[in-house]
């Protein structure tokens, strides 16, 4: 009877350390989620400068206060401007690659580091990543007098996030989302499948919610090897947006991982972005 009782308190000792420490990891990702979620970099490692290309060193200000830093590359025989939205890593500095093909494809560009990261103020946030975006865009129809049927929106990873909900509010000429996700849920479902992410997720990023509200053309781009975020969301998403069916919806496979894909994907990746662009530039 005694070897019974010592083991019938192992096992609830056991029991009582599993639910602790799943409590435990709970309340850490509910109050700790801004730091699972971006990952800043103050540093400018580069400018457009390293590959030849003048740009304008911008300050924006947004309606909260905060100043938002960002390059202003136009180009000389510009077919159209692209709103670039960076992931939840680095800053624009570590995406001169990416800035490089846009403009080889003919495109102005302006690229924003969002609150708290690069030389912009301020912590990021959900909600201060939107009026980033939608300060940006205003600058482009205020300062620049670009039309929004001229502006297309790209967003990549966590971007393709924040760019979705400048869509929904604004009619771009087309919307480029690449190697983004659903919603923040579903990533942590993805990451923590024990945990009840839908409940612990206060930074929503709910793409999958917004995309079929969103008239303008869109691209989707997502890789099969991407590691970090699921080929299978950025698919959801676009089979969410063929919902709305007004204006075209493409979807542009490519390979390689979540970080270099678009360079992996090289010729096929480029021509799908012109092919694209093409279709939807005012002529």
């Amino acid at each position: 009877m005694k070897l019974k009782a010592i083991i019938q308190r192992m096992f609830e000792s056991f029991i009582f350390i599993i639910v602790s420490t799943w409590i435990l990891l709970a309340i850490l990702i509910y109050f700790f989620q801004p730091k699972l979620i971006f990952f800043p970099h103050k540093e400018l490692e580069a400018t457009p400068a390293l590959i030849s290309l003048q740009y304008e060193d911008i300050a924006l200000t947004t309606i909260d206060g905060e100043v938002i830093n960002g390059w202003w590359l136009p180009h000389a025989e510009s077919r159209a401007t692209l709103l670039f939205l960076h992931g939840n890593a680095g800053n624009i500095s570590h995406r001169l690659d990416s800035i490089n093909i846009f403009h080889q494809l003919g495109l102005s560009v302006l690229i924003i580091d969002y609150r708290g990261y690069g030389k912009s103020t301020g912590e990021p946030s959900e909600q201060g990543t939107y009026i980033d975006a939608e300060t940006a865009w205003h600058y482009l129809l205020k300062e620049k007098n670009i039309k929004s049927d001229n502006i297309i929106v790209f967003g990549r990873s966590l971007g393709g996030a924040v760019a979705t909900g400048l869509a929904e509010k604004h009619a771009a000429a087309g919307l480029i989302v690449e190697s983004s996700f659903t919603s923040i849920a579903d990533m942590g479902k993805h990451y923590y499948p024990y945990l009840p992410t839908r409940l612990l997720a206060r930074i929503k990023y709910s793409s999958i919610d917004r995309i079929a509200n969103i008239k303008s053309p869109t691209l989707f781009i997502h890789s099969k090897q991407d590691e970090v975020i699921p080929y299978k969301y950025g698919k959801q998403l676009f089979n969410e947006a063929l919902k709305e069916t007004t204006t075209t919806k493409l979807f542009l496979d490519t390979i390689g991982n979540h970080n270099d894909g678009f360079l992996l994907s090289g010729k096929q990746y480029i021509d799908g972005l012109n092919s694209f662009i093409t279709d939807i530039v005012q002529k």
